[in-house]
């Protein structure tokens, strides 16, 4: 069915469009909210609010842009806005756990994501943010900055240590990995 229809029914309240609406979009929902949170536990608790909320909104949503970017793009600001007050109230402990696998990825590729993910997990939350809105997600200066409450240059600044500190952290891991290859 076409996704416009899904969403004209998921307005009118029909589950099943709804349902459907979530196995379109849930995975990517899943890993923006995934990457901004640094923790499979909270990513699964924020992705639940995100799809909470757009069924709450979904009478909000005109149809200017495709339902997936609106979906997505509500659901990092519903993860942007928790981890916010989260900040201010620190009561969860950090995961360095992997990101969760929705189809069976060579072991190569298993390798490099747990490191990534592990690299932006030791971030400091701000330079992670950045890197993900940015880099990731597309963001300009000035949306990051309008959304994180922070200047757009303090948002370049950030991106430019994020992305040196992401240098960091990969490298020594690459490095061995190549050193154990010419061994071979």
């Amino acid at each position: 069915m076409e996704e416009r229809a899904l969403v004209d029914r998921a307005k009118a309240g029909d589950r099943i469009a709804m349902s459907h609406l979530y196995e379109a979009h849930s995975r990517r929902v899943y890993a923006v909210v995934r990457r901004l949170a640094g923790d499979d536990d909270l990513a699964a608790d924020l992705s639940q609010d995100a799809w909470v909320r757009a069924f709450e909104r979904i009478h909000l949503y005109r149809g200017d842009a495709a339902f997936g970017t609106w979906i997505h793009r509500l659901a990092t600001n519903v993860a942007l806005n928790r981890l916010r007050r989260r900040t201010k109230r620190p009561d969860v402990e950090r995961s360095a756990v992997g990101m969760r696998s929705y189809e069976k990825p060579s072991d190569e590729a298993v390798i490099s994501r747990r490191m990534l993910t592990e690299a932006m997990d030791r971030m400091p939350n701000g330079y992670r943010r950045v890197l993900v809105l940015h880099d990731v997600e597309g963001w300009t200066h000035e949306e990051i900055g309008e959304s994180l409450g922070i200047a757009p240059g303090t948002s370049k600044s950030q991106l430019h240590k994020a992305r040196a500190r992401m240098r960091e952290l990969i490298a020594p891991t690459s490095v061995a990995s190549e050193a154990g290859n010419s061994l071979q």
